[in-house]
């Protein structure tokens, strides 16, 4: 009689490989969720862009007093990403902080209160500015707020 020959994996295979599993699990988690806290920090920003359009016609057609909320600017008071949306109209030299502003729903990594908003300048330019949000999260152009 011929003896059969075993197939399989052996124990220490099966340790091997589940410990090379855990391994990249271990890099791979972390990067994940710093992809997915940019990737939110992103949509909260293209929530709110939309606006600065219709904000800067109304501003420049109408003046100031034209800008009476969200609603007048074309937005939603809350989207997915924004949990608030708040519009500020700016003072008599035509400057303001925090034009448009968008506390970030469910911010994660990205901070307690993180928000995401639009300055402008008298000139009529805006600058992206972030609150409690670490700079590999930003959007690329925004700065922290100062």
């Amino acid at each position: 009689m011929k003896a059969q020959a075993q197939k399989g994996f052996t124990l220490i295979e099966l340790m091997i490989v589940v410990a090379i599993i855990g391994i990249l699990a271990a890099i791979a988690i972390p990067a994940y969720q710093d992809y997915v806290s940019k990737a939110k920090a992103n949509a909260a920003l293209a929530d709110i862009a939309a606006g600065k359009t219709s904000y800067e016609l109304l501003f420049t057609e109408k003046g100031a007093a034209a800008i009476s909320g969200v609603a007048a600017v074309g937005l939603q008071a809350t989207t997915g990403n924004c949990s608030t949306i708040a519009v500020t109209a700016p003072g008599a030299d035509g400057s303001v902080a925090s034009a448009i502003t968008c506390t970030i729903n469910n911010p994660g990594r990205l901070g307690t209160g993180a928000t995401i908003r639009f300055d402008r300048t008298a000139e009529g330019q805006y600058a992206c500015k972030t609150t409690t949000m670490d700079a590999k999260y930003r959007p690329a152009g925004c700065t922290a707020a100062s």
